[in-house]
């Protein structure tokens, strides 16, 4: 008699199809053997026709199981106790979660060995299991839902008159080369898990609700319809010089499409939570999930640096011309500003990303009225003087110090910083938060 069923030990008593659930849960986990002919109670029986069972197993792992758990599968017969058994040794897979092909990447279809039980993975599970062992990014990962539609891509695809068959969704990396969908295809597909969430409040604080409404199915239905649904609520205003009517709208058009496919194009989809964008009377934020890439700082975006976090992605929506070019965004919403006094914030945090774009019409024109704009030109020639005088009095100066200089938020002490190295006044060393600046 043999031991009980343990963590890397699992007995059965005759072939039973459940065996494959068994060699799929020791792939997922650390590997372990199982043997046919043996009672839980570890006492021998052995198997009457151990060829026809060796084939069964092996048929059944082979066209039950995928990705191809065979190479990590040994099928063989050893004598114990002067009776046949089968011995099913298993090793750790290296292209897992191994799964059941007709229930596919969720809790009913794959397994791993804990403890004596072999047991059905969660969804966050599988989900680490695919990040860990792939080494890659999100985006290019299988994704858990492989039955998956396009009808909103076909649509779009057809409109710009651009083909896309299977060897393109191949090129596109929406097919992996283990011939399954990634979860770019998910998020490109009908069954897109990511939603968008848009909030309307009354006033400047999250006191009082307006509306609220979440956007769900592809990516590029969401954008199409969060952009029409900010577009009903962005107002026009018109004012008079003379008989002359000059309209403009509460925001930019630019600003919002650009900031919108901002926080599409480089979020962090590993993250399960919703895109968020707040409309107060005075501004909208646009929220991210993920914050900058790691190793690129604030300062490199506003130098048209641009690192995605999703560069299969980036590239769909670029051959969509969606977006022009990479790292152009930011420059394209700060130009739509150039005439306000108030500008969009970028600030980052760990884990978020958020873009601020301020109500053009809750704000003077900077040349409406000649005061308004020299009370503005002085007070900004003040800070920059400020700027310049602590720069020559300490050796240099940091965009940081000069927030707390000027009282100023990052995106404003940048650009001021940016304007006097423009002007010659001041020489920049380094990059990204080493960044210091020199008098010149």
């Amino acid at each position: 008699m043999l031991t009980f069923d343990n963590q890397n030990i699992e007995f059965k008593q005759e072939y039973v199809p459940d065996i494959r659930k068994e060699v799929m849960g020791f792939a997922n986990a650390d590997g372990g053997t199982v043997y046919v002919g043996i009672r839980k109670d570890g006492v021998v029986l052995g198997v009457s026709d151990p060829d026809g069972v060796m084939l069964q197993i092996v048929n059944s792992l082979k066209d039950s199981l995928a990705p191809d758990i065979m190479p990590f599968v040994s099928v063989t017969t050893i004598e114990l106790e002067e009776k046949t058994v089968i011995e099913i040794d298993v090793t750790t897979g290296t292209n897992r979660p191994y799964y059941l092909r007709e229930k596919g990447l969720k809790p009913s279809g794959v397994y791993v060995r804990k403890g004596s039980s072999t047991q059905p993975m969660t969804e966050e599970g599988i989900r680490e299991m695919i990040l860990q062992n792939s080494g890659r990014s999100f985006e290019q990962c299988r994704s858990m839902n492989q039955e998956l539609t396009f009808h909103t891509l076909q649509t779009e695809i057809q409109r710009r008159s651009i083909e896309i068959g299977a060897s393109q969704m191949r090129t596109l990396k929406l097919i992996g080369e283990d011939g399954l969908y990634t979860n770019l295809a998910l998020l490109l597909s009908d069954q897109c898990e990511t939603t968008t969430k848009v909030a309307l409040f009354q006033g400047k604080d999250k006191e009082l609700f307006r509306d609220r409404k979440e956007f769900k199915g592809s990516i590029l239905k969401q954008l199409e319809d969060v952009y029409q649904f900010i577009d009903l609520v962005n107002k026009t205003k018109a004012t008079f010089t003379g008989l002359d009517r000059t309209d403009r709208r509460d925001y930019p058009e630019d600003a919002i499409r650009e900031s919108l496919l901002n926080s599409m194009v480089h979020r962090d989809y590993s993250f399960s939570g919703s895109n968020l964008i707040n409309v107060y009377e005075d501004r909208i934020e646009f929220v991210s999930l993920g914050g900058l890439v790691s190793g690129l700082e604030l300062e490199s975006i506003f130098l048209g640096v641009s690192q995605s976090r999703n560069p299969n992605l980036a590239a769909v929506f670029y051959r969509m011309r969606l977006i022009e070019s990479y790292g152009t965004g930011i420059g394209k919403i700060e130009r739509a500003y150039k005439t306000c006094p108030s500008q969009p914030e970028f600030e980052t945090a760990k884990g978020v990303f958020r873009v601020t774009l301020p109500n053009r019409n809750e704000q003077p024109e900077m040349d409406v009225r000649v005061s308004d704009k020299a009370d503005k030109d002085v007070s900004l020639n003040e800070q920059k003087s400020l700027i310049l005088q602590y720069a020559r009095g300490n050796g240099s100066v940091t965009r940081k110090e000069v927030e707390d200089l000027i009282s100023a938020g990052t995106t404003k002490a940048f650009r001021l910083l940016k304007e006097l190295c423009e002007d010659g006044k001041l020489e920049q060393k380094g990059s990204g938060k080493l960044s210091t600046y020199v008098a010149k």
